[in-house]
């Protein structure tokens, strides 16, 4: 090759890599699957922080083991839920939507839209005012695609979304602060519980035939755990100890009409879209056995007061636990990080008794195939 030849090559290298350089800061890679979370406070990581809401956490003695040990907006003593998958599936914790640290390329980790007091309902949680309604959460979910659009383009911006991860928690509110809020609510004099329950499957349907719609792809379902038997409903029916029966009837009556309702939606699209994670089960399972998984109790909270610390919010002047890894249950409504483990352990590796039809392990492995 002569010195000009040789001179012109590698000026065409060095400009190579210039324009290589220059796209790569400029054009953000998507790198790790993202995660998007919808739903209530058991997988909020801090939106209702930003808003006028009495559903807060942001408060000591909350996050009191969390690795920065202050207050995030998480209603645990440390990680939740979300926190805990995105541990798993080795991906960075998403952030609140609301939160303004939520741009340039920390979009594409993903993002949480939950908050804390919402349900299926509109009118779930009206008590606590200024929450993200479910509705609005999946108007937040389209913004959020805007924003990611405008930096890795459209084309792009579908893949990430078609390839994300996807979990969804609601229904436990519109039992627990909806139908039996209060003796006689309305949606109970307008419903028998039966009744009830099959107008939220119809609505739950709207909510999930709409993310499908967004682009979601895979989507881990959550059902409602065993709201009879969390210490705040203890601390209001139980004389012995025992799970509101009432509360477990609606749980008994939900859970497998949703699992129905995630078969049939499967079913329709020809795909096995929505995961159905029996959080019910998960749950139950340090419920009624908490010796078998290390704790000294699923009845008491750690942060309450009153009967089994379950009256009332968790505040500076509730009593406190001095070692939250041997109760199951951190404040009246929410478990531990310790029991978010376990929780997170069947999510992984759980059986179709937990997981149906797969758990998150085996979503993994097939989807990094394709």
């Amino acid at each position: 090759m002569d010195k000009n030849n040789a001179s012109s090559f590698l000026s065409c290298i060095l400009l190579s890599l210039v324009v290589t350089f220059t796209w790569s800061s400029v054009a953000p890679q998507v790198e790790a699957r993202a995660f998007f979370v919808f739903g209530d406070s058991l997988v909020d990581n801090g939106n209702n922080n930003y808003l006028a809401t009495t559903a807060r956490a942001d408060s000591y003695p909350y996050g009191i083991d969390y690795p920065t040990h202050r207050a995030t907006g998480r209603f645990s003593n440390g990680l939740n839920i979300p926190d805990l998958i995105s541990e798993q599936i080795g991906s960075e914790p998403t952030l609140p939507y609301l939160s303004p640290e939520l741009n340039g390329e920390r979009l594409l980790v993903g993002a949480n839209f939950a908050s804390a007091g919402v349900g299926i309902l509109n009118d779930t949680g009206i008590q606590f005012i200024n929450i993200i309604r479910i509705g609005r959460q999946l108007e937040f979910f389209e913004q959020y695609q805007q924003r990611v659009s405008a930096l890795i383009g459209v084309e792009q911006t579908q893949r990430l979304v078609n390839q994300a991860l996807v979990l969804i928690t609601l229904g436990g509110n519109d039992f627990v602060n909806n139908y039996y809020l209060v003796p006689f609510s309305a949606r109970s004099r307008q419903f028998a519980l039966p009744d009830y329950v099959v107008y939220l499957i119809s609505e739950y349907r709207k909510i999930l035939v709409r993310l499908y719609e967004l682009g979601s792809r895979r989507v881990l379902v959550t059902g409602t755990g065993p709201i009879g038997c969390v210490p705040a409903e203890l601390a209001i029916h139980s004389r012995n100890g025992e799970c509101a029966a009432d509360l477990q009837q609606a749980a008994d009556l939900f859970n497998p009409q949703l699992a129905d309702l995630l078969t049939q939606l499967n079913r329709e699209i020809g795909s096995d879209v929505f995961i159905s994670a029996n959080a019910f089960t998960m749950n139950m399972d340090f419920v009624s056995n908490p010796e078998a998984y290390g704790f000294v109790t699923s009845k008491i909270a750690c942060c309450g007061q009153g009967a089994y610390n379950g009256i009332g919010l968790c505040t500076p002047a509730s009593n406190l636990c001095p070692n939250r890894d041997i109760l199951a249950f951190w404040d009246p409504f929410h478990p531990s990080e310790r029991a978010n483990r376990f929780i997170v352990e069947r999510f992984m590796t759980g059986s179709t008794k937990y997981m149906n039809p797969m758990n998150l392990s085996t979503i993994m492995a097939l989807d990094s195939r394709i």
